[in-house]
């Protein structure tokens, strides 16, 4: 096996170990000896398989004293930071944050969208919205998520800013995850619901800043059912 297909493989091992909570931050790596033993590899690989985690900020090297593993708010790489939220390890934290960046994201996205986005796309946030509706009186959580996801994802594009979109693709998987854990209660999906109106009546005006405030209306109110409904449950 080629020595960097080696490299991400023992690097990749390490922070699956990380993320399980085998190694909790503050706490020393395997040293140098021990991953070239377990893996049956060199000591350069080894080396250049550290620096990997070095560098994606969930590993620190302290020359006489080993590898130990950072806080995750110390995590620089966005693989590792979904990795590690998509387990379930820093749970609540990583919600809330997560939250927090969709409001200074999609509040942006909604008020480029109010001058930006065509009849047609309008056409299709009141399809998501009459999909989200149905699914809730069917209690069929898996479509509620589907049209609540579509309905965001409208809005990012019709912003006309691609950086939006590429910004929000590696998210994808974990908007899905957090979206099917709230989405189970129903006062969340009927709260989601009357805001997702307000947003559309919003953006129906073409007033930027109706639609922004109605956005944040929405994350706020979304940041209140986690607290309420997941977190403190």
């Amino acid at each position: 096996m080629a020595r960097q297909s080696l490299v991400a493989m023992i690097s990749d091992d390490l922070l699956a170990r990380i993320v399980s909570g085998e190694f909790e931050p503050g706490s020393t790596l395997p040293g140098e000896q021990d991953l070239v033993t377990q893996h049956e590899v060199s000591r350069m690989t080894v080396r250049e398989a550290v620096k990997t985690l070095e560098a994606m900020g969930v590993a620190r090297i302290e020359r006489g004293r080993g590898t130990f593993v950072n806080p995750f708010n110390q995590w620089t790489s966005m693989e590792a930071v979904l990795r590690a939220t998509s387990t379930g390890e820093n749970d609540a934290s990583a919600s809330i944050q997560l939250i927090e960046l969709r409001r200074m994201l999609e509040t942006g996205a909604a008020e480029l969208a109010a001058e930006r986005l065509s009849i047609q796309e309008l056409d299709l946030l009141r399809e998501h919205l009459a999909s989200m509706r149905a699914a809730h009186a069917s209690n069929d959580v898996g479509s509620f998520v589907e049209a609540d996801l579509a309905f965001h994802d409208v809005i990012l594009h019709a912003s006309g800013n691609v950086f939006l979109a590429v910004l929000f693709e590696p998210l994808s998987r974990i908007l899905a995850a957090r979206r099917t854990q709230t989405s189970r209660v129903p006062q969340i999906q009927a709260n989601a619901i009357e805001e997702h109106a307000h947003i559309v009546e919003a953006l129906a005006s073409r007033d930027p800043e109706r639609s922004r405030l109605a956005m944040d209306s929405h994350m706020a109110q979304t940041l209140r059912d986690l607290t309420t409904y997941v977190l403190n449950a």
